[in-house]
């Protein structure tokens, strides 16, 4: 249970008692989890205690604590403060703890002031639109936080490559119902065999890490639909995709599955990193190996992409 009085809790939310709630949220010392290397981004509900309690037992690799979709207008700031309390609850954790806010204009501006005293890991704001607003995000997030972007506008869309303007800009999300709602698209069309739909996912791909950023491909909304979710993931792993937004616990198995390493290819990795290194140490950058045949900086930075995706 990430709260030591739950009790106090429930009654403060029953009586809408704001103020007493929070009077409960004391800031905490966090040790920020910087890596992105995280394979699921699994969306939790901040509104919901019991959602939260779970926060230790869960798998997925990075948890979004979630003010926006799904939080009625009632209850975000019961949210934001639960929100606070859960990050303060939990000074370090070996999962990744970001929290998604609702859009500058709508409330994410006061979220994120609240919240920088707590130190998420990241703030992902959603809705973005102009660089000006990114800039707006960098000023108003606190400098030891990561800031991610949602990718849901036709805008954000067209001018993915000018968002990534400072390095604290570290992973975007595609919220492909919202792009293709702002694109004036059916969601009938979201179907993994369909070419506008892997020109946009390749896209993003590409033009992410072009940038230096870290790409999560969408959540898949059918949870109980694990022979869809495996058809989307068979395909952005064949793209090059490494991470996927999730709901539920299910999608998480599915997805770290799908996108981790076996131990034989690992293995592989680390022995290839360590015989380049030798090699190179003594001038030499190409060369056969009788395991693995032949061995230059293009494979020794492949055997490095799969390494990060571990550490």
């Amino acid at each position: 249970m990430p709260f030591k009085n739950p009790e106090k809790l429930t009654d403060l939310i029953a009586a809408k008692d704001i103020k007493g709630l929070r009077e409960l949220a004391i800031p905490v010392k966090r040790e920020q989890n910087k890596s992105v290397a995280f394979r699921s981004a699994m969306m939790l509900s901040t509104h919901n205690l019991k959602h939260l309690a779970k926060l230790p037992h869960l798998e997925a690799e990075c948890l979004m604590l979630n003010l926006e979709d799904g939080v009625s207008s009632e209850q975000k700031p019961y949210a934001l403060v639960l929100c606070a309390m859960a990050l303060s609850s939990h000074p370090q954790c070996n999962k990744k703890l970001v929290v998604r806010v609702n859009p500058l204009d709508e409330g994410g501006i006061e979220e994120i002031l609240y919240l920088n005293p707590f130190m998420p890991d990241a703030i992902r704001v959603p809705k973005i639109r102009t660089v000006e607003e990114v800039q707006k995000v960098l000023s108003l997030v606190d400098g030891q936080i990561e800031i991610h972007l949602s990718i849901e506008t036709k805008e954000a869309w067209l001018g993915l490559s000018q968002l990534a303007i400072d390095p604290r800009i570290k992973v975007y999300y595609l919220g492909i119902l919202d792009l293709f709602a702002d694109l004036g698209l059916s969601q009938t069309l979201l179907f993994p065999e369909n070419p506008t739909v892997q020109y946009l996912l390749s896209s993003f791909l590409i033009t992410s890490r072009a940038c230096g950023i870290k790409p999560v491909s969408f959540v898949y909304q059918e949870y109980k639909n694990d022979e869809g979710l495996n058809q989307w993931l068979l395909l952005e792993k064949r793209m090059g995709f490494n991470a996927k937004g999730c709901i539920s616990p299910g999608q998480v198995k599915l997805i770290h599955e799908c996108f981790g390493y076996g131990e034989s290819e690992i293995i592989r990795a680390k022995e290839i990193v360590k015989l380049f290194e030798e090699q190179a140490s003594l001038g030499i950058s190409g060369f056969t190996d009788e395991r693995y045949g032949f061995i230059d900086e293009p494979i020794y930075k492949g055997a490095l992409a799969v390494l990060s995706q571990i550490s």
